[in-house]
């Protein structure tokens, strides 16, 4: 599909990126003797697993629904982007604030900032890059779910983009950090801001973790779409021939085109059983045309309770 060749192309992108800037800080924190540089190629090692993680988790949650598995693989991509900010926090954070610990403690011999500075300001260019394509494809895949881009870049299902997103930007401010320690160093000949700059990018690493496996292990337990659109899911029902009111709605994000709707419906009393069958597939056709990623629709013809009924949590009359 589109959107999945899409995020795979969004992520190779950011492998290669990471790799040669990966090499190119390493270098340079070994000639300058940085410990925010060495802490940056940390990080762009790190990110380059959790790349490789992230293509693993596309690859395998893309497998077509088989006997064992009826709805589909779509959820393991999330166990995979949940190893992906594990590898984010212990490559990257675990090394850096260490580092800056080390630092701090020990003192540094500033080196000749030079060399780093040139890489620094390549690294910029090519993590904006990175960034700039994987911003185009959220906002792609915004506009093809009707959502605000704010509101998609918050619940995006497709963590994956979501990881390359918050990792170029965190990759951009690290740089700026780096290049505030390197210059720190450079006008005071301590190790003190280099080392502080250390801590800082560390302490961004741990946010970006954080933030990328609680969205993961949300999905992993199960979340549905937000509630403005469950409510424009509810509204579409309606708009059907013959239903009268949908008395139960669930729904169910399984990846970033796959999301199941389950339903109980009130149909017309006088709705024959013809006319129930027909009002089922119009109303499947109907929420597929609006949200291509609903994939799965199951509607369940239920009666209205009376006024005298017990009405059961989560069902509305």
């Amino acid at each position: 599909m589109p959107e999945e060749s899409e995020s795979v192309g969004t992520v190779v992108v950011d492998v290669v990126t990471n790799l040669g800037i990966a090499a190119a800080k390493a270098f340079g924190g070994i000639v300058s003797g940085s410990s925010a540089m060495l802490s940056e190629a940390a990080h762009s090692v790190a990110d380059t697993v959790t790349e490789v993680l992230l293509l693993t988790a596309l690859k395998r949650s893309a497998r077509p629904a088989d006997e064992a598995h009826p709805l589909g693989y779509g959820p393991e991509r999330y166990i995979w982007a949940l190893l992906a900010s594990i590898a984010t926090f212990a490559g990257g954070a675990v090394f850096a604030v260490y580092d800056g610990i080390h630092t701090l403690v020990q003192g540094e011999e500033p080196g000749d900032p030079a060399l780093s500075y040139a890489i620094l300001a390549v690294a910029f260019v090519l993590e904006g890059y990175s960034l700039l394509v994987a911003w185009r494809q959220m906002r792609g895949e915004a506009a093809r779910m009707r959502a605000p881009l704010a509101v998609y870049v918050k619940h995006t299902p497709d963590t994956a983009v979501k990881a390359v997103l918050l990792e170029n930007v965190a990759a951009l401010i690290g740089l700026v950090l780096a290049a505030g320690g390197l210059l720190g160093a450079q006008l005071t000949g301590s190790g003190v801001p280099d080392g502080i700059a250390s801590l800082l990018i560390g302490l961004l690493l741990v946010m970006v973790a954080w933030e990328l496996g609680r969205s993961n292990a949300q999905y992993l337990i199960g979340r549905p779409l937000p509630a403005a659109m469950r409510a424009e899911v509810r509204e579409e029902l309606l708009t059907v021939p013959h239903i009268e009111g949908v008395l139960e709605l669930t729904t169910l994000v399984q990846g970033p085109s796959e999301v199941l709707i389950a339903a109980k419906i009130d149909f017309h009393d006088l709705a024959s059983a013809r006319q129930v069958e027909a009002a089922c597939e119009d109303a499947e056709d109907q929420l597929r045309e609006r949200w291509p990623a609903i994939r799965r629709v199951y509607l369940d013809p239920t009666p209205a309770p009376g006024p005298d009924a017990e009405v059961l949590p989560g069902i509305r009359p």
